[in-house]
């Protein structure tokens, strides 16, 4: 999708008569560290340069719109009972914020806003995050409020878990807030605690391949896994008082209650136990440049994630299972919550082509759907893009 900051711009200024301030929040990816966060355990992810821009300026007249570019309609926002609404549901993510905000004892002026961007949703890369991250820190902005990026962050999150029903973890605002450009990070899902390294790929792309499909079942079998880690963790808890989480298991912990455990939840903490590993690993191979052997740590995550964790689908094994047999490709899975969206390539730079070219003949003859493919960049997290001394006095 061809898209840049003027067109938010220009769409603000013919509705509402004035330059807006300008913020820019992007999606994410996550190399390795799947379905950990909520588990209190390691995420590797990063902000990439597919983003949602959003323009803002105080309402003169109390009334409070939002327009979206990419569904082109917009909506008036009640500030006094911003409640969640059965139509249209992307309004949801952004009403979670301001609720948040004004729970939090925030005063928020109204305004106006213009939002567009270029992230494919329903891919795995996380729009959401994008929506909230970027709306919040619009409204920092223009309301002057000086918060931190973590109480941001988590703003963001409540939202996402409030007004949207997704009970996820962390990461996704995270890395949408706090990326860093030519940079990924290891993120501490229980503390917090974060390190960037950078991406040095020596002549490898990242690429995401998007399945094109987003099956009816993701929100809810997500919202089942983290009830079915749960349930591992209240067992192991017997055994171990100290365990608050999969973050604090051990395979051995596991393997000698094994017998305790269903058999699916078992794949489920065995998963996560595995996955929290690898990150460890591949955090080692990305400082030691081993990129052979951090793409090898990859398709052993896929592995697990279709198995054991049971979030892939047939489209998806099939894209992992064809790039993993692909000589210009190191790694490949899975990204996301599941039952659809992208996987993740790290694919030879001067094969891509090639690559991508193959992949979508063989998709197309095997599903009869258009396969997608996306090259992203590591970018730098939600910031300003623009603002005038008019807006910022405005704003204050």
């Amino acid at each position: 999708m061809d898209f840049n900051y003027q067109d938010v711009r220009t769409r603000f200024v013919e509705l509402y008569k004035e330059e807006p301030l300008l913020v820019r929040s992007p999606a994410r990816i996550n190399l390795i560290g799947e379905h950990t966060d909520y588990n209190d355990g390691f995420v590797m992810p990063a902000a990439i340069d597919k983003e949602i821009v959003f323009g803002i300026t105080v309402s003169p007249d109390n009334i409070s719109r939002i327009y979206s570019l990419n569904f082109q309609e917009g909506v008036e926002v009640n500030l006094a009972n911003p409640e969640k609404l059965q139509s249209p549901r992307w309004v949801n993510y952004l009403l979670g914020v301001i609720r948040k905000l004004q729970d939090s004892g925030h005063v928020l002026k109204p305004f106006n806003c213009v939002l567009g961007g270029n992230i494919p949703t329903g891919s795995g890369v996380s729009s959401s995050a994008a929506l909230e991250c970027g709306f919040v820190y619009a409204l920092n902005e223009l309301n002057a409020l000086n918060l931190p990026k973590i109480d941001m962050i988590k703003i963001a999150q409540w939202s996402e878990h409030n007004y949207a029903g997704v009970k996820c973890g962390i990461m996704d605002q995270f890395a949408s807030m706090m990326g860093k450009k030519d940079h990924v990070f290891v993120l501490d899902c229980r503390s917090l605690e974060y390190h960037y390294f950078p991406i040095v790929l020596k002549g490898y792309t990242l690429v995401l391949l998007d399945t094109n499909v987003k099956h009816s079942l993701a929100d809810s079998e997500y919202n089942t896994r983290r009830k079915e880690c749960e349930q591992g963790v209240a067992l192991l808890k017997k055994y171990y008082p100290s365990i608050s989480s999969l973050r604090d298991a051990t395979p051995a912990m596991l393997k000698e209650h094994q017998s305790e455990f269903s058999p699916v939840v078992f794949n489920r903490c065995s998963y996560i136990v595995s996955e929290n590993l690898r990150v460890e690993g591949a955090s080692k191979d990305l400082a030691n440049g081993d990129i052979i052997g951090f793409g090898a740590k990859m398709n052993e995550t896929h592995e697990g994630l279709s198995k054991l964790y049971e979030v892939s689908c047939k489209e998806l094994d099939f894209l992992a299972e064809e790039a993993k047999a692909h000589p210009a490709v190191l790694g490949a899975r899975m990204m996301g919550g599941g039952f659809g969206g992208c996987t993740i390539n790290i694919v030879k730079s001067d094969e891509i082509e090639a690559f991508t070219s193959q992949l979508r003949k063989d998709y197309m003859n095997a599903f009869n759907i258009e396969l997608k493919s996306y090259i992203v960049k590591v970018n730098d997290g939600s910031s300003l893009v623009a603002a005038t001394l008019k807006n910022v006095s405005h704003a204050q």
